[in-house]
């Protein structure tokens, strides 16, 4: 009977191991399971949040393009006009600051004409304010230029009297010295817009100012 009885005890005892060691492996790869999901929802986050990033950077590349090519443009005429101080002496720390550009469209030359109009007087007293405000000792290059209707010397001529109006008007009006100012005419070597169009001529006849210190 007693040998019976530790069998028995044996049995049940093995039997109650092998039902903790089911539940032992089912516990683990439960948790196996959830660190799994777990892992796989923070790496789709992850994914989302490089995705995002990646999408900000191309964008932020595009804008960037974008101004070099603006700067591109705009620099050229710029830099020569900068290369001419330089070689003149007239600057102190040999740097550009910014230009500004007056066309037909907003100062209204008109056709064939270098008299300044209202507007363009309202425009350059803007201008020279906004330089007075700054104080700074600068040098400004006066740079005028025309549409290609007409021989090319007449319209260096015509570039050269809009920009010498410019600059006659900043230093009577405003009284900036001539010393610190210098005019050029690109006549119609540089157009910025197409002049087979009524509108094309109208913005490349204007009057740029370069100002640098």
């Amino acid at each position: 009977m007693r040998k019976k009885l530790v069998v028995s005890v044996a049995i049940l005892a093995l039997a109650g191991l092998g039902l903790s060691g089911c539940a032992t492996k089912e516990y683990v790869q439960e948790t196996v399971n959830s660190a799994l999901q777990n892992t796989n929802s923070k790496l789709a986050e992850v994914e989302t949040s490089v995705e995002k990033n990646q999408g900000k950077i191309s964008k932020l590349d595009q804008r960037t393009a974008t101004l070099e090519t603006k700067v591109e443009k705009l620099s050229s005429e710029a830099q020569e006009a900068l290369n001419r101080a330089e070689e003149a002496g007239k600057l102190a720390k040999g740097k550009f600051l910014y230009e500004v550009t007056l066309t037909d469209n907003d100062v209204h030359f008109g056709f064939n004409k270098y008299e300044l109009s209202e507007e363009a007087k309202a425009a350059l007293d803007e201008f020279a304010n906004k330089i007075k405000s700054q104080n700074k000792n600068v040098y400004i290059e006066i740079q005028g230029h025309t549409d290609n209707v007409g021989s090319e010397q007449y319209n260096l001529k015509l570039g050269y009297k809009r920009a010498e109006q410019v600059m006659r008007y900043l230093n009577m009006q405003h009284g900036f010295p001539l010393h610190r100012m210098n005019v050029i005419s690109y006549g119609e070597y540089k157009p910025i817009a197409d002049n087979s169009t009524k509108e094309g001529r109208a913005q490349n006849r204007r009057v740029t100012l370069v100002v640098m210190e």
